[in-house]
């Protein structure tokens, strides 16, 4: 089942206010920690700590996010056995690599520390001790994007992938596969937008039977890989699509220049798992099972509803 934006706030909303009723020192008696494999810096990761700190205010938490300074298991999983050590009221943690991050999270569980999984993991989280998992399915999203550029009339594509080893953003790959139906071929790039933007610009230079690019994420892959598009003279032969949302590729989905991009709804990964933990330290309540955050596409009819939000740093 999907929650919308709007239902989900409304019910965060309802348990902010029901926290309301806790004196002041209850609620700074609260600590949170939160580890993800995302840099704040990044613009998707930005999104999810504004929801953070959104949460903490609101719940009058004490909320401390932190990040590997790059795509780090190593220097991640040490993140997340300082936060034990310290003895949080409550522990986020993404979960990009279960193998590397596993027993990390297990020793925060054997430590009587509340987990909350977000973004990745999913498929790992229960098995790990992680009480839920606010997020979307990687595989099930990259399919239903597959299925729909496989509707626009795609035959041969390319999936960006700015992290290989990320399960995440490999199930994603998977899922565009197989929905596709097509050729598919992986791209591997990093993060750096000056990089996609050639390796894409020299996939469609090579093989001009590419029709549909696949991007992982909005800023990092989706919107270099437009400006690839028009390098390569292409445009309006090949459909893009990404997950995730900014502000400029929004815009291209409204003006027709993209296909769609996919909605996780991030903000909600770090605000929800904050008022979730809150209310478990308080009062003992926690839902009683995962809480998916999307994918919601966002296609022209919708993109334009959005815009405004993605630059405030929200969608």
């Amino acid at each position: 089942m999907n929650y919308g934006f709007r239902s989900l706030m409304a019910g965060a909303a309802l348990l902010g206010a029901t926290l309301g009723f806790v004196g002041a020192a209850a609620a700074a008696d609260v600590r949170i920690v939160a580890v993800t494999h995302g840099q704040a810096n990044d613009p998707f990761w930005s999104v999810v700590k504004n929801g953070v700190s959104a949460a903490a205010k609101d719940m009058g938490a004490s909320v401390d996010y932190r990040a590997p300074e790059t795509f780090d298991m190593v220097a991640m999983s040490q993140l997340i056995d300082a936060a034990v050590n310290q003895k949080p009221a409550g522990l986020i943690v993404s979960i990009p690599d279960a193998s590397a991050l596993g027993p990390s999270i297990k020793k925060a569980v054997a430590a009587g520390i509340p987990v909350i999984s977000i973004n990745s993991g999913s498929d790992v989280s229960k098995e790990l001790g992680a009480l839920l998992h606010v997020g979307q399915e990687e595989y099930a999203a990259g399919k239903a994007a597959g299925e729909k550029l496989k509707e626009l009339g795609g035959k041969k594509g390319i999936c960006v992938n700015q992290e290989v080893g990320n399960v995440s953003l490999d199930q994603r790959c998977k899922g565009f596969g197989d929905g596709f139906g097509g050729s598919v071929t992986v791209l591997p790039v990093s993060n750096d937008p000056t990089e996609v933007r050639a390796k894409v610009k020299a996939a469609l230079s090579a093989d001009t039977a590419i029709d549909t690019v696949m991007a992982l994420g909005a800023s990092t892959a989706g919107e270099p890989s437009l400006a690839a598009v028009e390098d390569a003279g292409r445009a309006g032969k090949v459909h893009v699509a990404t997950f995730d949302l900014s502000a400029d590729f929004l815009k291209a989905v409204s003006a027709g220049k993209a296909a769609f991009a996919i909605d996780q709804q991030q903000f909600l990964q770090g605000y929800l798992p904050v008022v979730f933990l809150a209310n478990y330290a308080k009062f003992g309540l926690i839902p009683s099972g995962n809480v998916p955050s999307g994918p919601n596409l966002i296609t022209k009819e919708k993109a334009a509803q959005v815009v405004e939000l993605s630059a405030k740093g929200i969608r």
